[in-house]
């Protein structure tokens, strides 16, 4: 009975896996809640682990959820149509400035909303804003692949801006506050390496003139806001407004960690606050939400960590501990590079939201002091947030975004990707992980 509840479990992880890897584009919360399914039948998960798991990953999908809201609130008030044509107009007819400029908004992109709705709203807008510029698909490659790849590895210096960095908090019991003071640094300076080294892989593809912007900007259609806002400056104004807003919401959630009030409040009320600011100025009730808010998120987040709870329940966690302890023991440098580079290899095998789950469980059961879990986590984030970045299928978010971008006539192979990915990643994992061993060590 035992072997056969080992089996079902293994198998529902493998499958589930398997299915999100080969069809990217089905939603992915089907797959996650038949394999979760098959777990609870099989043993490995009782009906009062239920309790434990939602518990353990409900603040972390209320917060995402309150996120994605913010973000769908934006792009209705024409928000990222308004960023790109000013990218546009501030990379004043250089390739190269609009490839940092390009870099930048992905990166804050991320910080202010997640690296899934990073990569699902910019995507989209980068392809159109290139497409209008005129390039040539080998010239819009280097903005689309370094976008991508800064996007999502941009979830790495604070955990709010990922919903399996959150539940991973949860389970190893570390604020949100105190996970910034330790990785913000040492994640900033990493991507700081990546961006300059894409910028060397691409420097001879990467159009040195481009077209200047138009007076009315490069990207088409009517405007939300154009019979609210008549003038161009006014509408500038309100834009400014809606991001400082933005701004100050997603610094609350930090405040608020310090302080003890929980995360997810603070992250509804600032979606609410957004939402009621939309209905005055548009008069568009909330109602649309429920129609345009992935809820499935939700789903898929529960049932993989079913999941990944009956592989620690078989058993899985118990081996990895016997394996890893005496090296994870041995040191904060050992700590950081040995649980990164494990995430990394283990993201891009299977993806990193479980890679992620599993690494931060069996830390939790290693025994270790509070400064080395910690410090494990961290190299267990930057593992899953830019190691998984190696291969398209490390993260959900560049499956996304391989597809987009095909769909939108540009074609990218794994080949091309990985050309690109063997150079930078590696690197720039190696150099994030001993700066955060040390930064750690000075700052403690």
């Amino acid at each position: 009975m035992h072997d056969l509840m080992v089996l079902t479990t293994v198998c529902a992880f493998l499958l589930t896996i398997g299915f999100i890897f080969w069809r990217p584009n089905v939603n992915e919360a089907i797959p996650a809640s038949i394999g979760a399914a098959f777990v609870l039948l099989s043993g490995s998960v009782s009906l009062s682990d239920l309790g434990s798991i939602l518990e353990t990953i409900g603040g972390a999908a209320i917060t995402i959820m309150a996120t994605i809201v913010m973000a769908i609130v934006l792009e209705s008030f024409g928000f990222f149509y308004w960023a790109a044509d000013l990218l546009a107009k501030k990379a004043n007819g250089s390739g190269i400035r609009l490839f940092w400029l390009t870099n930048l908004f992905c990166f804050l992109m991320t910080l202010f909303v997640n690296n899934d709705g990073s990569i699902l709203i910019t995507t989209p807008i980068l392809l159109m804003l290139l497409k209008n510029m005129g390039l040539k698909p080998h010239q819009k490659i280097p903005y689309l692949i370094s976008g991508a790849i800064i996007a999502t590895a941009s979830s790495a210096p604070i955990g709010v801006s990922n919903i399996v960095n959150l539940i991973a908090l949860k389970i190893v019991h570390m604020s949100l506050y105190m996970h910034t003071a330790m990785m913000f640094v040492p994640a900033s300076l990493g991507l700081c390496v990546l961006a300059g080294m894409l910028y060397a892989i691409f420097y001879k593809t990467l159009p040195k003139r481009i077209p200047m912007a138009p007076k009315h900007g490069f990207m088409p259609g009517s405007h939300p806001l154009k019979e609210v806002y008549s003038d161009n400056g006014n509408r500038a104004k309100f834009m400014r407004n809606v991001l400082i807003f933005v701004f100050c919401v997603r610094v609350s959630l930090f405040v608020a960690s310090y302080v003890g009030i929980p995360v997810s409040l603070m992250a509804v009320i600032g979606s609410a606050v957004l939402l009621a600011w939309r209905w005055l100025h548009l008069k568009v009730t909330p109602m649309d939400m429920l129609k345009k808010t992935p809820w499935y998120i939700l789903v898929f987040a529960f049932g993989m960590y079913v999941i990944i709870y009956g592989l620690n329940n078989i058993g899985l966690t118990d081996y990895l501990i016997r394996v890893l302890q005496p090296i994870v023991s041995s040191g904060l440098l050992n700590a950081s590079v040995l649980m990164g580079a494990m995430l990394s290899l283990l993201s891009n095998l299977f993806n990193n939201h479980p890679a992620l789950m599993v690494g931060t469980l069996t830390l939790t059961h290693m025994g270790l002091d509070p400064l080395t879990i910690k410090i494990s986590y961290l190299a267990s984030v930057i593992g899953s947030d830019i190691g998984s970045l190696l291969l398209p299928i490390g993260t959900l978010a560049t499956l996304m975004w391989m597809h987009i971008v095909n769909k939108g006539g540009v074609k990218i192979s794994w080949l091309h990707y990985l050309r690109v990915t063997i150079v930078a990643i590696p690197v720039t994992v190696v150099f994030t992980l001993i700066v955060l061993a040390y930064w750690v060590k000075w700052l403690f």
